[in-house]
């Protein structure tokens, strides 16, 4: 094993497969200890007879490695309390979290049930922010005591479907987009504590996005979570204390710092109704083109 994370204690949420069961396999491997948190539900949420965790669990221990499971519901504000709790009770400290978990329902805006839009964003958003707050709180407290920096690490989970707009995931792009911006400012609230928050947006092959589209044997390969996951673990690692509040594309040939909203075209402010019309029209011709889920200009 090497050892970028020794030690260091690990939660990675929606860890039984895809990128997150990536995630928990490398981290351990660089000699981390992990909690590997997985409800073992359907890609739309549904329960399932499956014990995803115990399996990578069974996984990291075979090859020398420490974890535990847990099945918490990371949307469920005290089982994200409950979770980050059992990683400091059997493993004695906490160093990162790793925000992973989600479900895919997608409809286009019109079809769009309430109970879709709910769900999606109770699973991605919330479930994102209850584990954070909890861990942030337990950093803060930690900070408190001692006086000397945490070294910890946040790593959210944001989307080309947030960042850039996909037709038919309103809800899911949503979230993802709310995410986006809950790691710009979690970084900025929490870098008194030595707390850095990142977030990455990967592109994979696997379960969630099964089926949405046709791809080649190549694009497949480039989707492999093995493209997305030592840039995580490097994150999660105590070396990545310098790098805070960014987003990067990760998979899918992609290697990239993503840049976010600036200001572009401006003009003269004005408080006339009847003015304004060709001002704004101007403004947003010349304003940068929005970008497709591929990251080129819109048409």
């Amino acid at each position: 094993m090497s050892t970028l994370c020794e030690g260091r204690v690990i939660i990675v949420t929606g860890a039984g497969r895809g990128i997150g069961r990536e995630y928990a396999l490398q981290l351990a491997r660089e000699g981390a200890r992990v909690v590997v948190n997985d409800l073992s539900v359907s890609r739309s949420g549904e329960d399932t007879d499956e014990s995803t965790a115990e399996s990578v669990v069974r996984e990291i221990i075979d090859e020398g490695g420490q974890a535990i499971a847990n099945h918490e519901n990371v949307a469920d504000f005290a089982g994200a309390k409950r979770m980050v709790d059992a990683a400091i009770e059997h493993f004695g400290a906490l160093h990162g979290l790793i925000n992973n978990a989600g479900i895919l329902r997608d409809r286009t805006l019109c079809n769009m049930t309430e109970q879709e839009w709910d769900a999606v964003i109770n699973v991605h958003l919330k479930g994102a922010f209850a584990p954070t707050h909890h861990a942030a709180a337990y950093w803060r407290n930690q900070h408190k005591l001692t006086g000397e920096s945490t070294n910890a690490r946040i790593i959210n989970t944001s989307s080309s479907s947030g960042l850039y707009g996909n037709i038919g995931q309103i809800n899911y792009g949503a979230a993802k987009a709310g995410i986006a911006a809950m790691t710009i400012i979690a970084a900025r609230e929490l870098k008194r504590y030595g707390v850095t928050v990142n977030a990455i947006n990967p592109h994979a092959q696997t379960r969630m996005t099964e089926g949405i589209r046709e791809r080649s044997a190549e694009e497949i390969a480039s989707r492999h979570p093995r493209w997305i996951a030592p840039a995580v673990v490097w994150l999660a690692s105590a070396d990545s204390q310098d790098v805070t509040g960014r987003i990067f594309e990760l998979g899918g040939g992609h290697l990239a710092a993503m840049e976010g909203w600036r200001r572009g075209p401006s003009a003269e402010p004005m408080d006339d109704v009847t003015a304004i019309g060709p001002v704004m029209r101007d403004l947003a011709h010349k304003a940068r083109r929005n970008v497709d889920m591929k990251g080129h200009d819109l048409d």
